[in-house]
């Protein structure tokens, strides 16, 4: 649907579509994440009959979605036709678009529209909500994660193509002017916040071009990183709000 910009259309390097697919399924932190959009999910829209997911990549996350909720309608966009083809191996089911999230084809289809760390890939991030809310039908929900905190701000968010880290109110108030009623938010990745503020640290200067690097750590540090992230998915599933954290979930719902 948006074809100039299916080999090139910004906000990521789609050459490392292989080697993401390859580290996804054995990194803490995608499997966190996953396990996080799925209770949340279940919690607030336990029976969504059509879901679209807004940047798919390699559909990691949309697999996670698919065997949770079997009986719903999965549709994966991503701007990049090889982040599609990854996806397609994963998804054979789903339905699969090239598309621009700035130009959003739908009118109050979908009962959940997710964006899981696209929305700091697009400068014009009001303008996407803006779409979203026109695809989403009436009461139909959103869930979004982005990276938080500008002051984590490091050469690694510039390598991963990132055009900012939000603030909650920053989001929250982009939320509410695209028309949204914010009904649950937490921050995640607190436990190992000074963990990655070092590393952060680490890549104040330039010292190398790889987005990737962070995800290439060794078994007994990713096992050791997956308990801080599984103790802290507990305390949030029984109520436990973080005010700070590497990422933000965020959940509204469409009046």
């Amino acid at each position: 649907m948006a074809p100039d910009l299916a080999n090139g259309g910004g906000g990521y390097h789609a050459e490392f579509y292989p080697e993401l697919t390859e580290l996804e399924a054995g990194n803490f932190w995608f499997q966190s994440r996953n396990t996080l959009i799925v209770w949340v999910m279940r919690r607030y829209f336990p029976k969504p009959r059509r879901v679209l997911e807004i940047g798919c990549g390699t559909g990691f996350v949309l697999s996670a979605l698919a065997s949770a909720f079997p009986k719903s309608e999965l549709t994966g966009s991503e701007i990049f036709s090889a982040g599609l083809s990854h996806t397609a191996k994963r998804l054979p089911q789903a339905e699969l678009l090239q598309m621009d999230a700035r130009t959003i084809p739908y009118l109050e289809h979908f009962d959940v529209v997710g964006a899981f760390d696209v929305l700091e890939h697009i400068a014009e991030d009001e303008h996407v909500l803006h779409e979203i809310y026109q695809a989403l039908r009436p009461g139909g929900g959103l869930i979004l994660t982005v990276p938080q905190h500008p002051w984590l701000w490091s050469y690694q968010d510039e390598y991963a193509c990132h055009v900012r880290r939000y603030t909650v109110s920053e989001l929250k108030s982009k939320i509410a002017k695209a028309g949204f009623t914010t009904v649950y938010d937490t921050s995640f990745v607190s436990l190992l916040l000074p963990m990655m503020w070092l590393s952060r640290k680490r890549y104040s200067v330039r010292s190398e071009n790889d987005p990737l690097s962070e995800l290439r750590i060794g078994r007994l540090a990713n096992f050791t990183l997956g308990m801080f992230m599984a103790f802290e998915r507990k305390l949030i599933q029984l109520g436990v709000r973080f005010p700070a954290g590497g990422s933000l979930l965020l959940v509204a719902r469409k009046g």
